[in-house]
């Protein structure tokens, strides 16, 4: 079996999490896959890396199974080098909230004994693409979370026109506007007041960021329909973002998000309960009532 690691080279216990799966995975004989920069990493904090591995430095490589130890901003840039590949990820929390990174530092060898055993099941998650005719995108263009049309720096409000599968939405007048997946429900759509939706439901989220109208709200719509933006802004361009990957586009470039023709493959365990995980990443029911 052919795996390869991805880490936050920011959080010190991501050391210890990655000599733990490597010291798991060496057992049960599986061939090692590192990014060079993790690998650098991880030797100046003092790991030793005599243990046979391979090193990837682009996205050319075949694995069988991804683990991205980190945040759910380590997962996504994992699910960003898996592509189009069929690499299931499993996401290991060394973050904060952690929806996508679900396992904690406690549970590591416990659920990578189950992943490892064939004990758990993969959920598919869709994808957003990005779509323009005479602008290409200076990174991968596909997103789990959303994609974020976006004011520049200090400047005025933008106007963004939206059509949804060919009948026009609304034209918001806005601090932006955020097209995301079911995933992302509980990322930066949640922050702005959008909906939360199970990641198995097939739907989008248009949700306006401060919008200068307060009766303009989230709408949910089927995620097989396509979605078509125009953007007016006094300073002829405007911010793209697609889970916090930036380009700066110009006011006259047209945008189409569709559904991405493939998905990404995340690892979870056979109880693993959406509705627990709301409960405890953001705390329900905890607070006291007299």
């Amino acid at each position: 079996m052919k795996v390869i690691i991805f880490g936050n080279k920011r959080r010190e216990e991501v050391v210890d999490y990655t000599r733990e799966v490597v010291d798991q995975l060496m057992d049960r004989g599986a061939e090692i896959l590192l990014e060079p920069e993790f690998c650098r990493f991880l030797v100046e904090r003092g790991m030793d890396l005599s243990f046979q591995h391979t090193i990837v430095d682009n996205d050319n490589f075949e694995a069988d199974l991804a683990i991205s130890i980190g945040g759910d901003g380590t997962f996504i840039r994992s699910a960003a080098k898996i592509g189009r590949k069929d690499t299931p990820i499993l996401g290991i929390n060394a973050g904060r909230l952690g929806f996508l990174a679900d396992v904690a530092g406690e549970d590591i060898a416990e659920s990578l004994n189950n992943v490892l055993n064939g004990n758990c099941r993969i959920e598919e998650h869709a994808l957003l693409r990005l779509v323009t005719d005479n602008h290409s995108f200076t990174d991968f263009n596909y997103a789990i979370n959303e994609i974020a049309i976006l004011k520049r720096d200090c400047s005025s409000m933008i106007t963004i026109h939206a059509w949804a599968n060919g009948t026009f939405v609304n034209s918001y007048q806005a601090d932006g506007l955020l097209i995301s997946t079911a995933t992302g429900s509980t990322a930066y759509s949640m922050s702005v007041g959008g909906p939360i939706v199970v990641p198995q439901a097939s739907n989008f989220i248009l949700t306006p960021v401060a919008s200068h109208s307060l009766n303009v709200r989230p709408i949910i719509i089927p995620d097989n329909w396509e979605i078509d933006l125009r953007v007016e802004s006094r300073n002829k361009q405007y911010l793209i973002a697609l889970d916090g990957r930036n380009n700066v586009f110009d006011e006259q470039i047209p945008l189409k998000i569709k559904k991405a023709s493939f998905t990404t493959k995340i690892v979870r365990g056979v109880d693993h309960d959406f509705f627990n995980t709301l409960r405890e990443k953001l705390m329900w029911g905890t607070g006291t009532r007299k």
